[in-house]
């Protein structure tokens, strides 16, 4: 490894590194001895959290999607755990969320997920899951503590590993969802009248197509990118990415299908299409999930993450008699915020959604699952088709912004949250003293303010993870997102920390 700790490796909740070669000057982190040693981590760190169900022995399911540096890392990672006496189920190619399912229904005691979501093709990483769920920030630090620094010493009896193809169980379980929301007089193949497109964009999605909605009857002409491949030659697998995103509207249209489906590299995101073509991500996936979330949940709180627009707030409030709570930016972050309002404040929380798509819902353990969004969004789509009715008649009343930019501000120093939070404070105090703004009494992270005149606002926050500051300005008036760009240009403009070149152009 790099002469570096471990621990720059620790991306939010996750482990993240450098795992191929094939780009210049970026250098192998995860290499087979890292590898080894995180999974020999992990197990010191179950030790010390939990009893194994089963026996004395743990029992950890490892799962990868389509990166290049799967098989290694998987080798790799098992050896380390089987060093220390944990028996591993090994799924092979496997959803993010999957791999959570196996400690619900599968008798693991905690699982593993070998993926980088849809960063590059040269790295990769680490998500790890407990029964309790994805671990937190904190675990991640000292199981990369225990990596570096725990003596690797042999367990009495080496753990077992069996080739367990988990998969196929999780089809089903989502294919048994479909036959029961659906409920049809064929009651097998409940979308033999559907013809639906689903691009894996070469990650772990396909099998959303040939194993559960195919066998339901689907037409599934028109979808795309199923083969794994983890150099993703056609487009990056990401709902939030442009030419993913028009890939998907292109296949809807070029072969007349009812809906399109989107995943990541790990399925633990999606996005949709209607049977026009028009995207359903960002605010129009979380009005659309608002909606179905909150049919037997009347006047319960849909948490969101800080960057969703006005007119989100307003279908969710008034058009669908919901609660609109906005959080920090991070899936994490909002998951954790509607688990607390359910437990604390006994608040009817049924759905944490980020505009990236990570949707969370009570009913299937707040887990991120695009594949369970997909599904319910399907059962939706046949129990209107009944009606005459389509998804867009569900988030008809959604107002989409007018203009909508986002601009990512470069931290220069070192220090960059120390130096990120001081411009924050000092936009905020400019703000408050400005007739023409009026700061946001519901923001949950950095400076969110709107500006009357042009009916928009802005948002100033710093990145989860790195030296940015990402500006988000959106208007329901045109030229609205300049006027707002004029007067924080200005602001901007004496702080030489900063590269805030982006907000000329």
């Amino acid at each position: 490894m790099l002469e570096q700790t471990y621990q720059v490796l620790k991306s939010g909740t996750d482990i993240r590194g450098i795992a191929a070669d094939g780009v210049p000057g970026q250098e192998i982190q995860l290499t087979d001895e890292v590898a080894h040693n995180i999974g020999y981590g992990f197990a010191c760190w179950l030790e010390d959290r939990i009893t194994p169900a089963h026996g004395a022995a743990f029992t950890v399911a490892v799962g990868h999607d389509s990166r290049i540096s799967a098989d290694r890392l998987t080798k790799a990672l098992i050896e380390g755990l089987t060093l220390a006496g944990v028996n591993v189920k090994k799924c092979g190619l496997s959803s993010t969320p999957a791999m959570f399912m196996t400690t619900v229904n599968f008798d693991c005691d905690a699982a593993v997920e070998i993926t980088a979501s849809h960063h590059p093709f040269n790295r990769n990483g680490f998500k790890f899951f407990t029964k309790q769920g994805g671990i937190e920030s904190a675990d991640v630090s000292e199981i990369l503590t225990l990596a570096e620094n725990a003596p690797k010493e042999p367990a009495m009896e080496p753990g077992i590993v069996t080739d367990t193809p988990y998969m196929n169980n999780y089809a089903e379980h989502l294919r048994n969802m479909i036959c029961e929301g659906i409920n049809a007089d064929d009651y097998a193949r409940p979308l033999r009248d559907f013809r639906i497109a689903v691009d894996a964009g070469n990650g772990a999605g396909g099998f959303y197509a040939t194993k559960v909605l195919e066998p339901l009857g689907a037409d599934i002409t028109g979808s795309q990118f199923l083969e794994p491949d983890g150099m993703f030659p056609n487009h990056v697998p990401n709902p939030e990415d442009p030419t993913a995103m028009k890939a998907i509207s292109e296949s809807v249209l070029n072969n007349g299908c009812d809906l399109g489906i989107i995943f990541d590299t790990d399925v633990d995101r999606s996005a949709c299409v209607d049977e026009k073509g028009r995207e359903i991500n960002r605010n129009a996936l979380i009005a659309l999930a608002s909606a179905i979330a909150l049919e037997d949940n009347e006047g319960g709180t849909i948490v969101t993450d800080s960057v969703t627009s006005s007119g989100l707030k307003i279908f969710i409030e008034e058009t669908l008699g919901g609660k609109h709570c906005r959080f920090k930016r991070g899936y994490k972050n909002v998951i954790n915020e509607a688990k607390r309002l359910n437990l604390e404040e006994t608040t009817n929380a049924p759905l944490a959604i980020e505009t990236s798509g990570h949707a969370a819902m009570r009913e299937n353990y707040f887990l991120d699952d695009g594949a369970y969004l997909a599904t319910k969004i399907i059962i939706k789509a046949a129990q209107l088709k009944r009606e005459g009715k389509v998804l867009g008649d569900l988030i008809a009343d959604l107002q989409e912004p007018v203009e909508a930019e986002e601009f990512r501000l470069q931290i220069l120093p070192e220090n960059f949250r120390e130096i990120g939070q001081s411009v924050i404070n000092d936009l905020a105090a400019v703000v408050s003293e400005s007739d023409d703004y009026v700061v946001a009494p519901d923001n949950a992270e950095g400076i969110r303010a709107s500006k009357p005149e042009v009916d928009g606002w802005f948002l100033l926050r710093l990145s989860v993870h790195d030296p940015v500051m990402p500006l988000n300005i959106e208007s329901n008036t045109p030229g609205g997102v300049e006027n707002i760009l004029r007067d924080l240009r200005a602001f901007f403009r004496v702080y030489e920390v900063l590269d805030s070149e982006c907000l000329q152009k």
